[in-house]
């Protein structure tokens, strides 16, 4: 219950949106506690060598764009390479495995030194079982991960073993991991963490809990679901092109929803410039999300001309709960 816009949305953010922040200090210490646990594996001299620096957290909950349930949490795990090697063709890699003696060889396909990634998997899962307080280790619906579930805990960790590279002719190096069809990929979680970090500074830590909110938004059954991540990079590539934005959470809504509704038919940058073009939604998942875009910007202008020219409280808040649905908050003059 709030009296005012401003309350509605704290009272929104604090209770339905965002992660509730004593359960995020215990995630991330579980989290860190997991990554000791699984390197105190390493000592099984039939598991990889594992490459402690190279470990990173990813996702959502490391980029702290996570709304509730907090049902999830991303960790790569390094492997050291042992002398292996790797091809990229341009649609997949794949890495050679140089040395009989190393433990990567009892992964790699019939008869080749072509290491599997979906084996590589594997024996994770296999090792992740000796871990205390496990409950169930199984292979992620992607194909590209571990999903490890713990006694102590409601969210899954989703564990993805990784190789990182040496400099390439683009002076970058990359991380490889599963493609969930048993050769590798790169991506570079380290360029979507400094994207979100200096976007989030340029606009004064008011974008994290703006695209928290979207996400919420995104998640109604009310038009097609947008994938998150590419979501999230449609957003950042917004907050890349303004100058500015409103202290006024509302206000910003607002003007992300314009922004959404002309932009969702258009290339989805990847920030890693990897991936290239995020967007696979189809015409009509296109057309359908715009067009709600569009009907809950014009709500928004609705919601927030009765607040600030009508003062009126009552009627903004439920102009807002009829684009945020049931549980946003209702009007109370106490």
């Amino acid at each position: 219950m709030a009296a005012t816009v401003n309350n509605a949305f704290k009272e929104f953010m604090r209770d339905k949106v965002n992660l509730d922040p004593d359960k995020t200090k215990t995630a991330r210490k579980s989290r860190d506690n997991l990554i000791d646990n699984i390197h105190s594996l390493g000592s099984n001299e039939d598991f990889f060598n594992l490459y402690h620096d190279i470990d990173i957290a990813f996702g959502s909950f490391a980029r702290k764009t996570k709304i509730r349930p907090l049902d999830d949490i991303d960790i790569m795990i390094g492997i050291n390479g042992d002398g292996s090697t790797y091809y990229d063709s341009g649609y997949e890699v794949k890495i050679y495995v140089n040395d009989d003696n190393s433990p990567q060889k009892s992964c790699c396909n019939d008869n080749t030194n072509i290491l599997n990634s979906t084996k590589v998997i594997n024996k994770f899962i296999k090792e992740l079982k000796n871990l205390n307080d496990y409950k169930k280790a199984e292979t992620h619906k992607n194909g590209a991960a571990a999903t490890l579930q713990l006694k102590s805990y409601e969210w899954n960790f989703d564990i993805v073993p990784c190789f990182r590279t040496t400099k390439e002719s683009d002076g970058r190096d990359y991380y490889l991991i599963p493609d969930g069809k048993g050769n590798w990929q790169k991506t570079d979680p380290r360029k979507d963490r400094d994207k979100v970090t200096t976007l989030n500074q340029k606009h004064n830590g008011l974008m994290l809990e703006t695209i928290r909110l979207v996400k919420y938004w995104n998640r109604r059954p009310t038009m097609p679901l947008m994938p998150s991540y590419a979501l999230e990079c449609l957003l950042l590539q917004y907050f890349d092109s303004v100058d500015s934005v409103s202290d006024y959470i509302d206000l910003r809504f607002r003007d992300v929803l314009y922004y959404i509704k002309d932009n969702i038919w258009y290339s989805i940058n990847d920030p890693k410039e990897i991936q290239g073009d995020l967007n696979t939604l189809t015409y009509d998942e296109k057309l359908k999300i715009s067009n709600k875009a569009e009907s809950d910007y014009e709500k928004a202008k609705e919601a927030i001309s009765a607040e600030i020219d009508d003062k009126d409280h009552e009627k903004a808040i439920k102009k807002w709960a009829e684009i945020f649905g049931s549980e946003f908050p209702e009007y109370s003059e106490d």
